[in-house]
């Protein structure tokens, strides 16, 4: 097996960012998320240092929702990051951060009247999805007697190689306005006196592995900028969204690296706005890219049971990781505490949710497994704790950061205290 760059072997246990996880999993407890700070630092670098040796105007929007821990925000943060948001609660993520206002940009295609009073009171960038949006969220801001800036997300009808769940440009897809019909919208917010129509914003999918579809995206927008510039827009911004996939599969996967990504954008991006006469800022929505492969869940064995198959199940389910439930979606795993041990036998790694898909890996070759090794399942710092839930009444796990020798608590394991805290007794039942 081909281990992301944070994961080592040594003495037989994996070791992620120096830190052997069998010790962490005995000090902090199983499950556990265990996130490599040093691993998101160096994929940023990676990936915004690709794109700026083209151009200097280029922004990193963190897209916030795959991994919303304030922790990780705050790393980003200290290395210049925005943050794509798409709710209240991103919003005050970002800014305890310490993320700016203008490097924010509230997205999503069903804002309520709170969430666009909350973007005009912080300044806050928004990306507009209809034209209902539109005249709400000038009418929010003039109640408020100021002008906010803003985007149309465009949908540029592009298929993409990936889940249909996570693809978003399709022609069919809920968000963004059609590029046939963006035009007659931004007329209409140059006509309007409280929002200021600064910037175009697409997003094409996620988990995406080839770099082609990124080059006919920027095509569209560069094509939809020159027909705002003859009708009166003044473009800053031009956001290409996210959506540059990682190798779930090391063996088999091909994913483009930040160069390859770069190398097929940018060029479009930068004869476009040369012939256009503008040197907006370019903004990126990284976010799978710069979290997944920093971050592993580690579980316990429960007990081996051989049946039609031979099953390892461990204390970790579907309420911790659901991608591979939601999405079909392919998690490496590793005997944790047997790393260095030959795989002799097939195993499905089955979680204790009450439901016949709580299945974190699906026929794995491992070593012999007993009642309390421990599992790592791999990149799950991308839509892993960030889509927990509490079904079954499990308390969610535990979030560990390590930054060279250090490791501590980014969260701590909920308690069945933390089941009930919202719950309420209606008055008949007192």
């Amino acid at each position: 097996m081909i281990l992301p760059s944070p994961l080592s072997v040594g003495n037989g246990h994996l070791h992620i960012g120096g830190h052997d996880t069998v010790e962490l999993a005995e000090r902090f407890g199983t499950p556990l998320y265990v996130t490599s700070e040093d691993r998101i630092r160096e994929n940023f670098h990676r990936f915004a240092g690709a794109l700026r040796n083209h151009y200097q105007k280029v922004q990193v929007l963190y897209a916030a929702k795959a991994n919303g821990n304030l922790a990780v925000f705050k790393i980003l943060a200290s290395m210049g990051a925005g943050a794509d948001v798409f709710s209240a609660g991103e919003v005050a993520l970002a800014l305890a951060a310490g993320m700016r206002p203008e490097l924010l940009l509230f997205n999503g295609s069903s804002k309520t009247s709170a969430d666009l009073a909350l973007a005009v009171e912080k300044g806050i960038r928004v990306s507009v999805d209809s034209l209902d949006e539109l005249r709400q969220l000038d009418r929010v801001a003039g109640a408020a007697g100021k002008t906010i800036d803003i985007a149309f997300r465009v949908n540029p009808a592009i298929n993409v190689p990936t889940h249909p769940k996570i693809a978003t440009g399709l022609a069919t897809s809920k968000f963004g306005i059609p590029a046939g019909e963006i035009l007659d919208v931004y007329r209409e917010a140059l006509a309007l006196e409280h929002v200021n129509p600064a910037g175009i914003h697409c997003h094409i999918g996620s988990q995406i592995l080839a770099v082609e579809p990124f080059a006919r995206e920027v095509e569209v927008l560069i094509d939809v900028a020159g027909d705002l510039i003859d009708i009166g827009v003044n473009l800053s911004f031009i956001d290409i969204g996210g959506g540059l996939g990682i190798p779930y599969q090391r063996e088999t996967d091909r994913a483009p690296a930040p160069k390859e990504y770069a190398g097929a954008v940018m060029p479009v991006f930068l004869r476009g706005i040369k012939e256009l006469g503008i040197e907006p800022e370019l903004w990126v929505e990284p976010g799978r890219w710069l979290v997944a492969d920093s971050t592993i869940l580690l579980t316990r064995v429960n007990s081996v049971k051989i049946a039609h198959k031979a099953f390892a199940n461990v204390d970790a389910g579907f309420n911790l990781l659901v991608r591979p439930t939601m999405y079909d979606s392919y998690h490496e795993v590793v005997a944790a505490n047997r790393a260095d041990a030959p795989a002799v036998r097939e195993y499905s790694v089955t979680g204790p949710i009450c439901e016949t898909g709580d299945i974190l890996a699906k026929d794995r070759m491992l070593p012999e497994l007993a009642a309390g090794d421990l599992i790592a399942v791999l990149d799950a710092g991308a839509y892993g704790f960030a889509m927990s839930s509490q079904y079954n009444s499990r308390p969610r796990s535990a979030e560990v950061l390590l930054a060279g020798k250090e490791a501590a608590l980014m969260r701590r394991a909920e308690t069945v205290d933390d089941l009930t805290a919202a719950m309420v007794t209606p008055p008949w039942q007192e």
